[in-house]
């Protein structure tokens, strides 16, 4: 119970088995936890048909219909806490990130991070398959990120990361305003407001083969008005007591934040 990856999932029968299997043929002894937002092509009837193959290790929640990215990790993450986890992983169900990294980026929580991303675009990062105008959006937008708020990440949209737990717990996740890829920079930008230690780690993003991407205008919109408005909340003093847990209890100091970029 040591290590859980979860995956949100909607219209993923071409991935969902093979992914599954590859997470497990890596890391055995790690934790499955699928999240379908009522998938129309029957994803959660070929989660359930895999039970039998890993009784205790792999779970499901379902969901009454499609309510974004944002909501699956933190619907996850209250999951994961409610039942001891102590490093938890977000990861994708279309081979766009090897099941390889899981360990790399646990070892870097493991090593005292708070947060491990798997990077695209730290040194020895890298992007396979993606066409020239994809990467192009990619790449303006964690460079736009990084000068609006400030922080110290090279790939702050990346979708492959690790938390400890203690990360999470000191989070007021219900604070989490973005539900698109948005989402994935407000995460990192609160863990690191909050003083945890941030690590890159790079890795190789391959573009997926099967099924179909789920980007649209509209999480663009969100990202691009979203930084903007991270940017303009952190200004205010109690910007950190809204993104913090008043519940929670911990010796992390929060005085200085301290990011480790890896290869910096």
């Amino acid at each position: 119970m040591e290590q859980l990856v979860i995956i949100p999932t909607y219209n993923e029968k071409e991935n969902i088995v093979s992914i599954i299997d590859a997470v497990f043929d890596v890391c055995p002894e790690y934790h499955l936890l699928i999240i379908d937002d009522n998938s129309p092509d029957g994803t959660a009837n070929l989660v359930k048909s895999q039970f039998a193959r890993y009784p205790g290790k792999l779970f499901l929640e379902q969901r009454m219909g499609k309510m974004g990215l944002g909501t699956a990790y933190i619907h996850g993450f209250k999951w994961a806490i409610e039942r001891g986890y102590q490093f938890i992983f977000e990861m994708d169900a279309d081979f766009s990130h090897n099941p390889k990294d899981l360990v790399r980026l646990y070892e870097a929580c493991k090593n005292g991070a708070g947060v491990a991303v798997g990077s695209r675009y730290t040194r020895g990062g890298a992007v396979e398959n993606w066409p020239a105008n994809r990467i192009l959006l990619s790449k303006g937008a964690s460079l736009y990120t990084r000068l609006i708020t400030w922080m110290p990440v090279m790939d702050p949209t990346a979708g492959f990361v690790c938390y400890r737990r203690e990360a999470l717990e000191a989070m007021n996740l219900d604070g989490i305003n973005f539900v698109g890829y948005a989402f994935q920079i407000e995460m990192k930008f609160a863990a690191w407001k909050l003083g945890f230690k941030i690590k890159e780690v790079p890795i190789t993003f391959v573009d997926r083969k099967l099924g179909n991407s789920k980007m649209n205008k509209g999480i663009i919109k969100e990202g691009v008005l979203g930084v903007l408005k991270l940017r303009w909340q952190s200004l205010f003093k109690n910007y950190r007591k809204k993104l913090s847990n008043t519940d929670y209890n911990s010796t992390v100091n929060f005085q200085q934040p301290d990011v480790l970029l890896e290869g910096k």
